[in-house]
């Protein structure tokens, strides 16, 4: 049957249950986000973690949530970015989009093992916790940004788009920005010596936000005339 003759259902059909180019994008890049943490499995079970194994758990949890999240949010920019190249027939790539759920969610998991570590470490002693979240802002940075986390994880399906409606949904989904700056606060404040990986963190932030309002200029520009 040719695709002419062909009703509005079967090519509906035919639609959906073709094969997506770049297929293999998101199941890789899950895999990829999951593999730290069996190395650090890994090396828990065999005692390659050093003399404070908790302490260095606790800090690659982190970092892998504070990167993972700055990826997530790199996606836009570097569509803009790619278009102001005049790649992809000067659309700029469309695949980092496919896989920026992936990322947050894998961010969110992180932040949560994250804290998970860090009960553990305190005991699991809900007062001490407390106290240190009202008194400490190190951990009152990062306690706030895996909060902003929750219903941005909570909300990341279709149906909440639905749910919500796309405008809506978009200015939650704007939370994350607040959460990586928190992250990367609480980044900065942990670091006790060399405060450069904190730093080059910040700058990145910074210049996706950058680049995220240089977009919003340029549609409102288009927009306008």
């Amino acid at each position: 049957m040719s695709e002419s003759s062909a009703t509005p259902a079967q090519r509906s059909l035919s639609k959906r249950t073709a094969p997506k180019p770049l297929g293999w994008l998101i199941p890789a890049v899950t895999v990829g986000g999951l593999l730290p943490l069996a190395v650090l499995i890994w090396d828990a079970s065999t005692g390659a973690l050093g003399a404070n194994p908790v302490q260095r758990a606790e800090l690659q949890t982190g970092l892998l949530c504070l990167v993972l999240l700055i990826l997530s949010l790199a996606t836009t920019p570097l569509r803009l970015v790619t278009a102001r190249l005049g790649l992809a027939g000067g659309k700029g790539w469309t695949w980092p989009a496919r896989i920026r759920k992936s990322l947050g969610l894998l961010a969110f998991g992180y932040g949560v093992l994250h804290f998970l570590i860090y009960l553990f470490d305190q005991g699991f002693t809900l007062s001490t916790v407390a106290e240190d979240v009202v008194k400490r802002p190190f951990v009152t940075a990062g306690f706030t940004a895996l909060l902003l986390l929750v219903p941005l994880a909570l909300t990341s399906t279709p149906k909440s788009v639905k749910r919500l409606g796309f405008a809506r949904w978009t200015r939650l989904h704007q939370l994350a920005y607040a959460a990586v700056s928190l992250g990367a606060l609480h980044y900065w404040w942990g670091v006790k010596q060399d405060h450069t990986p904190p730093l080059i963190a910040a700058l990145v932030i910074a210049g996706l936000f950058a680049l995220r309002l240089l977009g919003r200029k340029k549609a409102r520009r288009s927009v306008v005339g």
